[in-house]
């Protein structure tokens, strides 16, 4: 490995809902985070890692801040401060639209504490015009960011420039990671992870907020995926809601989930799904880690 090669780690923090996962799919080019309209779909740290002869950028989509009411809550801000501690570039994203509230402010004064490079992206500048997104770059200027980036990174076609003003960014060290891996994470864990992206999309209210999935059996067969899962929830007044009438709700959710593994494994996947009950399960430290909340 050459001594001009750079490497590090970049955070995207911001308010839930504001593009974080859609940034960094489209920045690896393979969907590792999941996503949905609904805030708090992130729960946990991601890594994505891309690598080419000279980098390695090492992404780290973080939850949203939120207010904490549970002890998953307090977990994911965890998660965050742990992702900020261990930058070497920071990325702030905001919506063009609803920047600032009061959020985007306690989040970028805790910035300007950090002794990192931090970039602040004002993302959805479609839904939005141009006066609006000129005074929202006046506003971002006051918290020292090293670059301010008016971008809609759903419609963006080309973020190679961007990539390179990272790289700029980046200090000089050898890789960490295999050049060849795009996460640190198994399968496994993508896997439960689509399996919960089905159920933000396909179910609305408490029932999304309330469940979490864990995978039990992973079977990797050369021509076909078997998944063993459990879904929790923390009311058996839950249940019949999951399951739908005659069972159609959870599975049209479960066909949902296997077609998005099937797209990343490209075999036939099963997942045979068991829903469990823990009350209050958000609440509880043993739970959390139970459930992989490290």
């Amino acid at each position: 490995m050459n001594s001009i090669y750079r490497a590090g780690f970049v955070s995207i923090v911001g308010k839930p809902n504001v593009g974080k996962s859609t940034l960094m799919n489209k920045l690896l080019g393979e969907k590792l985070s999941i996503i949905s309209p609904k805030p708090q779909t992130t729960r946990q740290q991601i890594k994505g890692i891309i690598s080419d002869d000279k980098r390695q950028i090492i992404l780290m989509d973080t939850p949203g801040f939120v207010e904490a009411r549970y002890e998953l809550h307090n977990k994911m801000l965890e998660y965050i401060n742990n992702s900020l501690n261990d930058s070497d570039i920071i990325i702030f994203m905001t919506d063009a639209k609803k920047f600032p509230t009061d959020y985007d402010k306690q989040i970028c004064e805790n910035l300007k504490r950090l002794n990192v490079p931090k970039i602040a992206m004002l993302n959805k500048i479609d839904l939005s015009d141009d006066i609006t997104v000129n005074k929202k770059i006046e506003l971002l200027q006051d918290y020292n960011f090293e670059k301010i980036i008016p971008i809609s990174v759903l419609k963006a076609t080309d973020l190679n420039p961007f990539l390179d003003e990272l790289t700029k960014l980046l200090p000089f060290n050898p890789p960490f990671y295999a050049t060849d891996e795009i996460s640190d994470m198994p399968m496994r864990f993508f896997a439960q992870e689509i399996i919960r992206e089905q159920i933000f999309l396909n179910y609305d209210e408490e029932i999304p907020y309330a469940s979490t999935v864990v995978v039990e059996q992973y079977h990797d067969f050369p021509n076909k995926l078997i998944i063993a899962a459990n879904i929790w929830l923390e009311k058996k007044s839950q249940k019949p809601i999951l399951i739908g009438k005659n069972g159609i709700k959870i599975k049209t959710m479960r066909i949902a989930a296997e077609k998005e593994i099937h797209k990343i494994v490209e075999k036939r996947v099963k997942i045979d799904l068991w829903i469990k009950i823990k009350p209050n399960w958000r609440k509880k430290q043993n739970a959390l880690k139970e459930f992989g909340y490290r």
